[in-house]
């Protein structure tokens, strides 16, 4: 008597977590919002949260004062809009996909993007804040109630958290894409 093959089953590894939690079920287990928890999924969220800060406070504040700043606005306005698309498009995919998570975090695309936004928003918000200093200070120093200049000091200042937060997202990316643990 030949005996047929070994039928091996893996349970899920602990992805508890896929879908929304109704009552004694879950729904919509397709989507992956165990992601938004992990500290992958807060990383990135804190990423695109301060980003969108800066787009706002950019766009409301700093719009009326652009051509006195010139180059640093639109620059870091450039910066701050390339990088939370993309950050936004990625925690897409990695919610609607635990899969397009794993092939795209060990790509080398995630640790391109990070180290570039880092880069990108680190010189941003230096040369923003050269601009402001040099520009919008003068004026907030006459003017009272100048809106302008408390709101792009703290744009460049939270640009270089964001930057900070890239670069870590860019090292961890590294690890991940290497191998290391």
């Amino acid at each position: 008597m030949t005996r047929g093959p070994t039928i091996v089953r893996v349970a899920p590894s602990g992805n508890n977590s896929r879908g929304i939690k109704c009552c004694c079920c879950r729904c919509c287990e397709c989507l992956n919002l165990g992601y938004l928890t992990s500290q992958h999924g807060a990383l990135k969220l804190a990423e695109a949260m301060l980003g969108s800060l800066c787009q706002s406070l950019l766009v409301k504040y700093g719009l009326s004062e652009a051509s006195s700043m010139g180059s640093a606005f639109h620059g870091f306005l450039t910066t701050a809009s390339a990088c939370l698309l993309t950050t936004a498009l990625l925690i897409a995919c990695y919610v609607l996909s635990s899969n397009s998570q794993h092939l795209i975090r060990q790509s080398v695309f995630e640790f391109v993007f990070n180290a570039v936004a880092c880069f990108m928003y680190l010189s941003a918000s230096s040369y923003m804040g050269v601009a402001v200093n040099i520009y919008l200070y003068p004026r907030y120093a006459l003017v009272n109630m100048y809106a302008a200049y408390p709101a792009m000091t703290a744009v460049y200042y939270i640009g270089v958290v964001v930057g900070i937060l890239h670069g870590v997202d860019a090292y961890i990316s590294y690890k991940y894409y290497k191998g290391i643990r």
